[in-house]
């Protein structure tokens, strides 16, 4: 991972959760919500689950708190920022989570033997993998090495709209919001800088499909949030039968 993007997320994660919120007006968490929900249906009783990218550990925590009672799946919240991974630490500790632990590592050179996972989630972090040529699929080449065969990779991700007009709204709202308030309340106008541009400039739904398809992952598909301005996909891994 780029190191200057490392430096980025130690800089703004304080303050990172509340800018999501304000800049998204709150449709980061329902989004967040569908992801959870989509790994909670996938999840085997005993199993374990990736999730990749944690950051603040939102998703993880959510994984945590949905999972049924009975369900003994382990959840493993990996990121390369301490600084993200500290706040997910306190998050998890505050809600008595005991099903999540934590892994320091960069997502394009996992830690993990081949076919460790049932499931692998990444939220709101696809876009930081692309920041260097052919990392993206690097990662994705990763995700489906350590994934089981039969496993799904659920990727949530900010997105194109597919309607012009709506896309062009989309990207002048982001050209307008994310510095400003990003700049204002975190004091990084570095930071926020980068993720305007990664924004506008991320794959289209269609584009991250056939990405996946070429890391390996069969049965691609996608669901377009709120118009388009996101978009769920999930890929599984051929499981042979």
């Amino acid at each position: 991972m780029i190191k200057g993007i490392q430096e980025f997320y130690s800089q703004i994660s304080g303050s990172y959760d509340l800018i999501n919120k304000l800049l998204t007006l709150g449709l980061d968490a329902y989004w967040r919500k569908k992801a959870v929900k989509m790994a909670v249906k996938r999840s085997p009783q005993t199993g374990r689950i990736l999730d990749i990218c944690s950051g603040t550990g939102q998703t993880a925590a959510g994984l945590g708190q949905s999972l049924p009672s009975n369900n003994n799946t382990r959840i493993i919240a990996a990121d390369f920022s301490s600084h993200m991974l500290k706040i997910a630490k306190d998050r998890t500790n505050k809600r008595s989570l005991n099903n999540i632990c934590f892994v320091l590592t960069d997502a394009g050179n996992l830690p993990f033997k081949d076919n460790l996972f049932d499931i692998i989630t990444i939220t709101f972090a696809t876009r930081n993998l692309a920041a260097a040529p052919g990392h993206l699929l690097k990662s994705f080449r990763e995700f489906y090495r350590v994934l089981k065969p039969g496993g799904w990779f659920l990727n949530l991700e900010t997105s194109q709209p597919p309607v012009k007009f709506i896309k062009k709204l989309f990207h002048l709202y982001v050209k307008l919001t994310v510095v400003p308030i990003g700049w204002g309340i975190s004091g990084s106008k570095g930071s926020y800088a980068y993720l305007s541009n990664s924004i506008r400039s991320f794959y289209s739904a269609k584009e991250l499909a056939e990405t996946m398809v070429e890391a390996g992952f069969e049965t691609v598909t996608w669901k377009n949030l709120s118009f388009g301005v996101a978009a769920l996909h999930k890929a599984r891994k051929y499981n042979g039968l």
